[in-house]
């Protein structure tokens, strides 16, 4: 399986942390906050990625590298000017394979990509998209589904008698290539409002998950994100270095993503 990373926005909400560094070399703990999406992906048995630049694109290349430290194979595009989500994806066309993730690069998580994909194959989809919960639905869009899961509709940021669901779009997507066609090449193209609303009754699927989710875009999640990683609040390679399971729940083989206290989708 291999995953495409969209890291080319400038962070602008988390200045002035990024005003000389590009988000995904943000230093988070102990490393590069990318090094968690990395090792996360790792985890599920991602070892091609694809990393789509812009902003201080040479500096990225330069931190990363070829992919080895992390113990993937990295590879680069680089867009020569804001092409959107979907236009910074179909610069990777040639890279990509049949199937594939498309990932927001400024997401701490620990979702289940392995379940996810799962239902993705078994619904036969063309495109399934990681949801999760959040407190005050009324300030985002939500995606309603029907029971089979499918996407039945956007709702952009609803009023109190709109509210339906409050599941929330994570930015982690299982694509078939098929995806590529309906975007348009060399022009700025967002997936979510030119690509989603095509599918909507046509092969698009959401994947209700509990697991942790915090946009660390902003000055105040970053914070929030360094806590919940020292504190074992997200599974992490930091957490299984520094914290160890207790004896109870080691003796029954289950793991720190088990006996971790979740945290629901912070606020965007």
């Amino acid at each position: 399986m291999q995953a495409v990373i969209l890291v080319g926005g400038q962070g602008t909400r988390l200045r002035p942390l990024t005003s000389t560094l590009p988000k995904p070399i943000v230093p988070l703990v102990d490393r590069p906050f990318i090094s968690y999406m990395l090792a996360w992906l790792r985890g599920h048995g991602v070892e091609d990625v694809i990393m789509s630049c812009g902003f201080l694109a040479t500096s990225v290349r330069e931190v990363l590298g070829d992919g080895s430290q992390q113990g993937v194979r990295l590879r680069y595009v680089e867009e020569p000017d804001p092409r959107g989500t979907a236009g910074a994806l179909k610069l990777a066309e040639p890279m990509l394979e049949e199937r594939f993730l498309m990932l927001n690069g400024d997401v701490l998580t620990d979702i289940d990509l392995t379940s996810q994909i799962a239902q993705h194959e078994a619904t036969g989809a063309k495109a399934t998209l990681a949801l999760v919960p959040v407190a005050d639905p009324s300030a985002y869009g939500l995606v309603l589904l029907h029971e089979d899961r499918s996407v039945k509709e956007f709702l952009e940021k609803p009023g109190a008698d709109r509210i339906e669901s409050n599941l929330i779009s994570a930015g982690a997507y299982v694509l078939e290539r098929s995806i590529l066609d309906l975007v348009p090449a060399e022009r700025n193209v967002s997936i979510e409002r030119e690509v989603w609303p095509r599918l909507v009754g046509n092969g698009l699927y959401g994947f209700p998950s509990e697991g942790y989710w915090l946009d660390i875009g902003t000055p105040e999640r970053y914070l929030q994100g360094t806590f919940d990683i020292i504190e074992g609040n997200v599974a992490s390679a930091v957490t299984a270095a520094s914290r160890p399971m207790p004896a109870s729940v080691a003796s029954e083989g289950i793991t720190n993503r088990k006996w971790r206290n979740p945290v629901k989708a912070g606020p965007r």
